[in-house]
């Protein structure tokens, strides 16, 4: 029985996770070197708790079950479950995952909250790496759903098994991925897009904002509740997928996308950084995420009446 987690990292990841914690009841011990950083967090639960509320139709928000704390041994302590949140880097995740395996209960379960990176390299030093695992989530992890469950060489099913459950306790939607790869699978796919999407910029056919209406009013409306495998199923018509591959798979062949990256040089970052901005039109980042919470709120109740006939 998972009661007490304990998160290693409190920045923009870690937080999150708090906070979708907090929102279902789990006592939360949070571990960062910088006891100032308690106040951020605070500030943060507060602010994203009306969204939260709503999402998970929760009446109020138990502080008590939050706990800050400078010492990792002491985060570590009795923790039945501990979600990593370091920074994207191999050697100070590999080090910390030492750190963990060595004052962790035995049984707990070591959850990293990586991007791209291997786990058998993370746990490569770690006491007892079949109980650790990856679990990917999506920002704002308050509320987005879907998780990236990735088992390292070492990972027992059991432990997979007992992290899946874990996860749909607290509303989210595990996604097992059957073996380890770098960039696992939504981040392989984010990642084709993003670097087609810089050779547009780079080579003067678009600006940032076109881009991103392209996918707002276009594909992105179908994504939120089909993913690209369904929509071309239904763009096939009656005879779906089979005439689909029929009269649309030649075109694979066709050099339309530039998949290696282009250059990030001054000129393509000054165009992106530059658009974004614009498109931004001197809204902050913290009014934007307030833009952006309201709307997930609304559309995941939206999009559950029709999951639902789809899915079941």
């Amino acid at each position: 029985m998972i009661k007490k987690i304990a998160v290693i990292g409190t920045g923009v990841i870690g937080s999150g996770w708090i906070i979708r914690f907090l929102a279902h009841d789990k006592k939360v011990v949070a571990f960062d070197k910088d006891i100032k950083l308690k106040k951020n967090i605070i500030l943060e639960i507060k602010r994203t708790w009306p969204y939260v509320k709503t999402l998970f139709n929760k009446k109020k928000l138990n502080l008590k079950n939050f706990i800050y704390v400078t010492s990792l041994k002491e985060a570590l302590k009795d923790a039945d479950f501990i979600q990593e949140c370091a920074p994207e880097n191999y050697k100070l995740k590999t080090k910390l995952m030492e750190i963990i395996g060595k004052y962790s209960k035995p049984n707990a379960i070591i959850s990293s909250s990586s991007s791209g990176l291997l786990p058998s390299r993370i746990y490569s030093k770690c006491k007892n790496p079949s109980r650790a695992i990856i679990a990917h989530p999506f920002n704002p992890v308050y509320m987005i759903p879907g998780v990236e469950l990735v088992p390292g060489k070492k990972t027992k099913k059991n432990i997979l098994n007992k992290a899946n459950k874990f996860y749909k306790s607290i509303s989210m939607n595990p996604i097992m991925v059957k073996k380890e790869l770098p960039g696992y699978l939504s981040d392989r796919l984010q990642e084709a897009l993003w670097r087609e999407a810089l050779h547009i910029v780079n080579e003067g056919y678009a600006t940032t904002k076109d881009l991103d209406r392209a996918i707002e009013d276009g594909p992105g409306l179908r994504w939120s509740l089909m993913g690209t495998f369904l929509t071309f199923h239904l763009a096939g018509g009656k005879a779906g997928m089979k005439h689909m591959l029929e009269q649309f798979g030649p075109a694979l062949k066709l050099p339309w996308t530039k998949l290696k990256a282009p250059k990030l040089s001054k000129k393509l970052s000054s165009r992106v950084i530059i658009g974004t901005r614009n498109q931004a039109k001197g809204k902050s980042v913290e009014k934007l995420s307030k833009i952006r919470d309201e709307y997930l709120v609304k559309l995941q109740k939206l999009r559950k009446k029709y999951e639902d006939k789809i899915r079941k």
